[in-house]
């Protein structure tokens, strides 16, 4: 596969709203002062301009905004939040596999007026999302176990 190739591929996954897997070591060059001290990238993925990093500690969403891109948003999902994981693999055509998330957004989760949000992921039909759904589901299992104790 020729360097256009994967440029077109990218480009066109781009278009879609998919995001590809890039290795924590180039993730840590372009965000890493984003981190927590002690905070370690496990995964991450990037859509053009745009990525998700997760940490050891959160989910972080980078929001490049503009023409230049100099403006960017930064959100964190805590992964204790995390209470429930939902996942659509790929289909024919050009379906892609998405992953919906699941959190609260209270500080205080056990207190009355839990105030509770949902984030969607798109991922190419290329990108095996299992792995990544049992990690989720298993952490989100965690949390819920101990939010009910």
């Amino acid at each position: 596969m020729g360097l256009m190739d994967k440029l077109g591929g990218s480009v066109i996954q781009g278009v879609l709203g998919n995001m590809s897997e890039i290795s924590p070591e180039a993730l840590q060059k372009e965000y890493g002062a984003y981190l927590m001290d002690g905070e370690t990238i496990q995964t991450g993925f990037k859509l053009v301009r745009d990525a998700m990093i997760i940490t050891d500690k959160r989910i972080l969403e980078f929001d490049k905004q503009g023409a230049t891109g100099q403006k960017m948003r930064v959100n964190s999902i805590y992964l204790n939040s995390i209470f429930g994981v939902s996942a659509e693999t790929a289909g024919f055509g050009i379906d892609d596999s998405e992953l919906e998330i699941y959190y609260i957004q209270t500080p205080y989760m056990k207190a009355h007026g839990i105030q509770y949000a949902n984030k969607k992921f798109e991922f190419p039909k290329k990108y095996n999302i299992q792995s990544l759904y049992k990690m989720l589901q298993e952490l989100a299992y965690d949390n819920y176990q101990n939010l009910n104790k």
